[in-house]
């Protein structure tokens, strides 16, 4: 393959992030010579993530509107139009071949601009509802590559493809070894049973309160398990603090604010508690785990409901409301942790739904519209 000149856009969460690194190294293991550029927001995840594994990213002003009345919603105009003129000085001074779009603020004005310029424009919609963001840009850019079959009605027929969404290619099914080398990195025993707590690259505070609630309780119907918790930067203060408090309570249960090694985490996991952002679902699929979803209730168009349901629907999963998991979710995970018969079947269901060639295909129509 020839070597090309692309721009990736986007960002905001983990969500969006981890599928547009995973784009960009399919493009360079196909020609190590590709050159990529991310742009991103300034001040969100993108900027700390994208150059830690290895890429030059560029930050725009733009920032989302606030659903809630706030000053900063007055100054959003200025940035969007700021962010425009930058993002077509970026593209004039890079030129690139082809611009992609994974959703995410930044994604907006780069991408709104590369269609004006004539560059080739894909986007990558993760999720089974789509983003504004990208609603608005479908009607523009040349392809769109989607994860979820219906998503016509947000996007024009003949410009979608299937595709599937991108993971880390170190997301696979965990062998035994790879749980005993989890448990020896995690500090923990490889012979006990897992419950993994991961509420997104962020973390979630009902996630949080749901597990501290269950460990207040002396860990009921879970005594016997340990336990391994990505509580979110966000919320890493006041879980230190409880932890702190808790003393015993505490023991067989490692907590981090983020967790770098998934892979591991996965393997170590013989249930998985998780937000249903789609990423989220896509590696727990590679992965293999009997998972609980929790669907977030802060999303547009409640897009996470829509992502879980794909896989209950086919007992891939199981879910629990945003609003019933203080009560139910611990209770719910430990009764599915004893029940070895149906984490088998779910883990064999969820395999069943996985794609693992995402980011082949991307790259794939990425070439296709370059050489068109």
């Amino acid at each position: 393959m020839k070597a090309l000149k692309v721009i990736i856009s986007g960002g905001g969460t983990g969500g969006h992030i981890f599928p547009a690194l995973s784009i960009a190294d399919k493009l360079k293991e196909m020609n190590p010579e590709t050159e990529i550029l991310f742009v991103g927001a300034e001040g969100r995840m993108e900027m700390e993530k994208v150059p830690a594994a290895g890429y030059r990213i560029v930050g725009l002003p733009v920032a989302g509107l606030q659903r809630s009345l706030s000053l900063s919603n007055l100054a959003l105009p200025f940035k969007v139009i700021r962010s425009l003129k930058m993002a077509g000085k970026i593209i004039d001074g890079f030129r690139p071949d082809i611009a992609i779009g994974v959703g995410g603020y930044a994604s907006a004005p780069l991408l709104w601009s590369a269609c004006g310029k004539g560059i080739p424009t894909l986007i990558q919609e993760q999720n089974g509802f789509a983003g504004l963001t990208n609603k608005i840009l479908g009607k523009r850019v040349d392809k769109i590559c989607v994860a979820y079959e219906g998503m016509q009605r947000f996007f024009p027929a003949g410009k979608i493809v299937m595709t599937g969404n991108p993971i880390r290619r170190e997301i696979v099914p965990g062998t035994r070894e790879m749980k005993k080398e989890a448990a020896g990195y995690y500090g923990l025993d490889p012979d006990r049973k897992h419950i993994f707590i991961v509420g997104g690259s962020l973390g979630s505070r009902t996630l949080n309160e749901s597990v501290m609630k269950w460990i207040s309780e002396g860990r009921p119907g879970g005594e016997d398990a340990e336990v391994l918790w990505q509580c979110g930067k966000y919320y890493s203060d006041s879980v230190s603090r409880f932890a702190s408090e808790a003393g015993d309570k505490m023991k067989g249960i490692r907590y981090y604010d983020f967790i770098k090694r998934m892979d591991l985490a996965y393997a170590l996991a013989d249930v998985v508690i998780s937000r249903s952002g789609a990423s989220s679902v896509s590696e727990l699929a590679a992965a293999g785990k009997a998972v609980i979803f929790v669907p977030s209730p802060n999303v547009a168009e409640d897009h996470q409901t829509h992502n879980a349901m794909a896989l209950v629907q086919k007992d891939a999963a199981m879910m629990v409301t945003d609003a019933e998991a203080p009560e139910r979710l611990m209770s719910s995970a430990c009764s599915l942790l004893a029940n070895a018969d149906k984490c088998r079947q779910m883990e064999k269901n969820i395999l069943a739904m996985a794609r693992r060639d995402a980011a082949d295909r991307i790259a794939q129509e990425i070439y296709s519209l370059v050489t068109r």
